[in-house]
Order: C-alpha cells, then structure tokens, then sequence
C-alpha cells in the first residue's frame, strides 16, 4: 500500500497496489478536493457465486454521526438488466456500473424523486442513459448493446473506451419542485464510477467515496455487482478520515467479498471498523424495472397516435398488428387499430389551422419490429 501525506491544505490520497492510477480515493473536504474524484473500481473476482440471494441496499452511519454509508448488493437486478438487453461484456459492465451508481446516489431520497443520469460519450456504445427512484427502482438502456472493444492491456474490460469522451448530465427532479437541478460535468475517464464521483464533488460538493464493481462469467453472464457510497459530513474530524481512509485501504473487491457470501451490513461493517455502526439501519430491495404496463401502454398509444392515420394503416396492412418495444426495460407490446383510433382523430389537426401547421418530419418511426440478438460469442476468460 502506498500512503502520501500531503500538507494540511491538500488531500490525502490513498492508492492500493496495482489498481493503476484511476484508484485514488478522496475523503477531505471539497474546497481541498482535486478537481476530480476518482474511484475504486473493482478487480477481477476468482470465487464462483453459487448461491443466489436477493439484492440489497443498506444505509447506516458511524457511531460518532460523521459517516454515512450506502452498500448494495445489486447482482440481480444487474443480471436483469443485462439479460433484457442481450449485451455484451463491455455493455454490460458499463450498463450495470451506471445501474448501481445512480441507484446508490437516489435511494433514499424524499418520495417521488427521481434521479437520471446520461453518458453522452463519442465511443461504441453510442451513449449510456440510467433513471432511479427513491424507492430503489432502476432502469437504463445502451445505445450499442454490442458494444465489446478489445481487453485493455492489464486484462479488464475497456469500459472507457466503450463510453468514450465527452459529456454526463445528471437531473434530479421531483413533480413537486418548480423545475428539475441539473449537473453537467465533462466525462473523466469513460469509466462510469470516476464520472459520477466527479459529479459528486464538482456539482454536489459531496465529500465521497464511490465504489463499483460488476464481475463478469466467462459466458458473458453476471457474476456480481454491488458498491458502495461513503458520504463524509462537514463536521467530520480528522482522526475519523484517517481511520476511514486506513478502512478503505484494506477493503478487497466488492465483487469478491459478495463471491465470499459477505452482505451488505458485512462490507458496511468492515468499511467502518473502528469507528463503530449505529443500530439504526435502513434497507429496500432494489429492482430493475420493469415499467408499469398500463402506464406503458398509455405512452405508447400516443405515441404511435403521433404517426398519422395514413402510416398507422400501412403498417396494420403490412404487419397486421403494430409493435412498439420500450427502451428500457424492453417489454414488446401489441396494438390494433381500435386501440389508437380514438387518439388519432384527437391528433388530427384543426382544418382552420392546417396552413399554419408544419409537415412532420421524415423519420418519426418508432416502431420496432422483428428485433433480434446477435448471436452469442464465447468468452474464455472471467473479466471485469
């Protein structure tokens, strides 16, 4: 372990070996924080999981209230997610980090609060969209399911290449605020976790610790996924950082200690240690989606309302049903002409206004129709 003490008006940074230098982690407080967070990101796990729990998210603090702490377990809903969008390694480490991190910088926020989080980066897979509620459910979607780049050179998943360089906005909205906060920050590294810790610190002035992990089976399949969120508050003394800080610094993966069967409490407990845990503890079980369906429903009727009477009537004479697949979580529904009529005549336009209403423009298909996977590919190492 590498330890530099820097002076007082500096941040200490700690940095675990071989972890390359995108693992720092930053506990001072923002005005003495770089200008950027990085993470701890996770690597690779060795054990096999064999026994299948349900996702977690604890909340708890320190015995002297200047921590909180966030852990989850979320390899489920990850495993969910991946599975509804058929993707490949790289997307899939890229799609469940952004799931965990906005799941864990959401939950347990007022009632109806939302937070989304969008990564406009110029690589393969062709941007990274997460929403989240305070009650831990989650739903995102890829832009290239597919998207795999080649391993980088230390063996792991090139999550920052896939994502590329560029620009992630955070909006946190609730239907009671006059209007919704946003946060726009440039993407650090493309890694997701670096990112949202960035945003952490640049727009919230949250002094944190992000942790990220989601372990990959040499099948492409889910092994793990979980994190942690470590918030330190202003009043927070000196002594409790370094001690934190020295926590941190001995924490193996995420990934590998939920292989080990160790919960949520356990990796909360072992990141506080010697700075003792209330007994008051909060907990949910987080879910990846899906949309509710009738309000699904609802959504797609107008929007396939939106195509015209003329489009909807090719497509029922070709089809002979109409199709409309959902972004997120991927549920195909059906529709027949009786179901949309009554929106498309409300759609119409008013003749004495004809004149002064512009043609729609080419191209406002939505519709997905006979949508495939690729076939699988065989992967022969475990990566993460």
């Amino acid at each position: 372990m590498q330890v530099q003490a820097l002076p007082s008006s500096s941040c200490l940074h700690l940095q675990k070996p071989h972890f390359g230098p995108s693992s720092w982690l930053c506990l001072r407080p923002c005005r003495e924080l770089p200008v950027s967070l990085k993470t701890f990101r996770q690597p690779r796990a060795h054990l096999e999981c064999t026994a299948v729990r349900q996702d977690e998210v604890l909340r708890s603090m320190s015995e002297n209230g200047e921590v909180s702490i966030l852990t989850v377990d979320g390899t489920q809903l990850v495993s969910e997610a991946c599975r509804r969008h058929h993707t490949a390694p790289t997307a899939s480490a890229a799609l469940g980090r952004a799931l965990l991190g906005v799941l864990l910088m959401g939950c347990f926020k007022a009632e109806g609060e939302t937070t989304q989080a969008t990564f406009n980066g110029d690589g393969i897979l062709k941007g990274l969209q997460v929403i989240g509620t305070a009650d831990g459910l989650v739903k995102g979607k890829v832009g290239n399911p597919l998207a795999d780049p080649p391993l980088r050179p230390d063996g792991k998943l090139n999550v920052g290449s896939a994502v590329g360089k560029g620009v992630l906005a955070i909006v946190r909205n609730h239907e009671k605020w006059a209007r919704p906060y946003t946060g726009l920050v440039p993407i650090v590294t493309g890694e997701v976790g670096d990112d949202l810790a960035s945003y952490l610190v640049e727009s919230e002035q949250s002094n944190s610790a992000l942790g990220l992990g989601v372990s990959i089976h040499k099948d492409a399949s889910v092994r793990a996924a979980g994190g942690f969120l470590i918030q330190v508050l202003p009043n927070a003394s000196e002594e409790t950082l370094q001690q934190l800080e020295q926590n941190l610094a001995g924490v193996t993966s995420v990934t590998s200690l939920l292989h080990e069967g160790a919960t949520p409490l356990d990796i909360a407990k072992r990141l506080l240690a010697n700075l003792g845990m209330t007994d008051v503890q909060f907990s949910l079980q987080p879910r990846y989606g899906p949309c509710d369906r009738a309000e699904l429903r609802d959504r797609m009727k107008r929007v396939v309302a939106l195509l015209g009477e003329d489009e909807v009537n090719r497509i029922l004479e070709q089809e002979g049903k109409i199709e409309v697949k959902c972004e997120f979580c991927q549920d195909l529904e059906l529709f027949d002409k009786a179901e949309v009529e009554p929106l498309i005549q409300q759609a119409k336009p008013d003749p004495a206004l004809e004149n002064l209403t512009s043609t729609p423009s080419a191209g406002r298909k939505v519709l997905a129709t006979n949508m495939h996977s690729a076939p699988a590919k065989d992967y022969t190492a475990i990566r993460e």
